[in-house]
């Protein structure tokens, strides 16, 4: 049987430069984006956001941010992914300083960037800055905290010592908790010699287990 081939079209390279930055494989991603410059695809959104993405997951962020820095068309996915890439390799002013451009600029900002923000902000201590992006994300950009958001800030928390704080936020939660968000709490607790906290928390994870 004859298979007939298919050619390339614009939507071809997007799926696997995402598979290239899932799997660090920047030879075989630096190929992709020569095909997709020879095939006329450079000037295309979804295709230069792709290769921004593929190229900070491996590292390579002065290639994403030249990408970045020549696109005539930006939407905030192109933001959000050199702002991962920083945060991955932990580009703590970077990542912050990308994230004021859109504010400013009053850019849709979604619940990953934030996530991502928060992240950045619990790697590095940043406690005021994390506090302060959770505590306005509803009403700043319209984003309501999701579990990602509340385990950041625990964690967060958690880290700086401030694990009575971390259970508090947790206890006046409204949606239904993880495992995760829980064991984070834990490990404060444990780090910190947060004994009878640790003793509360485990009573409510064993009751909603």
């Amino acid at each position: 049987m004859i298979i007939a081939q298919r050619p390339f079209d614009i939507f071809t390279f997007p799926p696997l430069l995402k598979s290239c930055g899932h799997l660090s494989h920047v030879t075989l991603g630096r190929q992709l984006h020569g095909a997709v410059v020879v095939n006329g695809y450079s000037s295309d959104l979804a295709n230069n956001n792709s290769l921004i993405s593929m190229y900070g997951k491996c590292g390579e962020l002065e290639c994403a941010k030249k990408l970045f820095d020549e696109m005539s068309v930006r939407s905030y996915v192109s933001w959000s992914a050199l702002m991962m890439g920083y945060e991955k390799f932990g580009m703590a002013s970077e990542v912050l300083g990308l994230f004021e451009q859109m504010a400013g600029m009053g850019m849709a900002v979604d619940e990953v960037t934030l996530t991502t923000v928060l992240t950045t902000c619990s790697r590095e201590g940043m406690v005021e800055k994390g506090k302060e992006v959770f505590e306005n994300m509803e009403e700043r950009f319209g984003v309501k905290p999701g579990l990602e958001h509340y385990t950041c800030m625990v964690d967060m928390l958690g880290k700086a010592g401030l694990v009575e704080e971390a259970e508090e936020l947790v206890m006046g939660m409204e949606l239904e908790t993880d495992r995760a968000l829980w064991n984070a709490l834990l490990a404060a607790c444990r780090v910190h010699g947060k004994v009878e906290v640790a003793e509360r928390v485990e009573r409510r994870f064993v009751g909603q287990a």
